[in-house]
């Protein structure tokens, strides 16, 4: 029977070093120190430059309806389609050289610029060659949703939040949250800059991430979640699952030294 109490010891030890701990759960956890105590104001983020694969929406009025009509997309009366599916067909995608295709204005660079860069770019080429000061031009350029990727445990696939800023924490909850089994202590960002792509990580179990540059997230961000070491031992997410799956071992080995002791 010694054997038998050895490997019931050392799969209880396995057992327990499979449970996953709260502290690997938990979002954005204090010090004792930090409890209700005021956080320093975040500092601003800088503004977003525009990148390829970018979606925008620019609409442009003035006092002369008909002459406006000739640089928007389409009218409303055109299609019936709303949301992120009239985005598509009256948006203004980034192409592989950073330039949108406005109608009558043609080609506008966008690569880099920021959004009020975009604007006024666009409202000083209207004033120079098709309106006057007295149009009264007014020229509204905005992301058409923060697009982003999700995938490893959490709910994977494409999501768009319609805001100017998104959080990592907003992204997460919009695809249904961090699976029991993921890794909330090293959250991957896959992001795109201009001269390529950049890999950085984020711990989501500390407070401090807030304060993190990676916090807010970019449009054509890739979010991984990779899996906890519990997930591949396949003792369980919780201690119900650990206890059944142990005891179940348990009782295999048993038999089996049972048996062989008999023989």
């Amino acid at each position: 029977m010694k054997y038998s109490q050895l490997i019931v010891f050392l799969l209880l030890i396995l057992g327990l070093s499979s449970c996953i701990s709260t502290q690997r759960l938990t979002y954005l956890q204090e010090e004792k120190s930090q409890i209700d105590s005021l956080m320093a104001v975040r500092k601003l983020q800088p503004p977003y430059r525009v990148q390829t694969n970018d979606l925008l929406s620019i609409r442009i009025k003035a006092l002369d309806q008909e002459l406006v009509a000739m640089f928007n997309p389409i009218n409303d009366s055109e299609i019936s389609a709303t949301g992120e599916e009239r985005l598509y067909y009256d948006g203004f995608r980034v192409d592989d050289h950073g330039n949108i295709r406005v109608p009558t204005l043609g080609e506008v660079n966008v690569l880099g610029y920021t959004l009020d860069e975009i604007r006024e770019k666009i409202e000083k080429r209207l004033l120079a060659d098709y309106f006057k000061e007295e149009a009264n031009i007014f020229v509204t350029v905005k992301l058409a949703g923060v697009r982003y990727t999700t995938i490893g445990e959490i709910g994977s696939g494409s999501q768009v939040i319609y805001k100017d800023q998104v959080t990592i924490m907003e992204a997460i909850a919009n695809a249904g949250d961090i699976e029991v089994t993921g890794d909330r202590t090293d959250v991957v960002i896959l992001r795109q800059y201009p001269e390529g792509q950049k890999v950085h990580r984020i711990d989501l179990t500390n407070l401090d991430a807030i304060h993190s540059p990676y916090y807010y997230i970019q449009p054509n961000d890739l979010i991984i979640v990779k899996p906890l070491p519990q997930k591949s031992l396949g003792f369980g997410a919780n201690g119900l699952e650990t206890f059944s799956a142990i005891a179940s071992v348990v009782t295999l080995f048993t038999s089996i030294i049972l048996l062989s002791t008999r023989l």
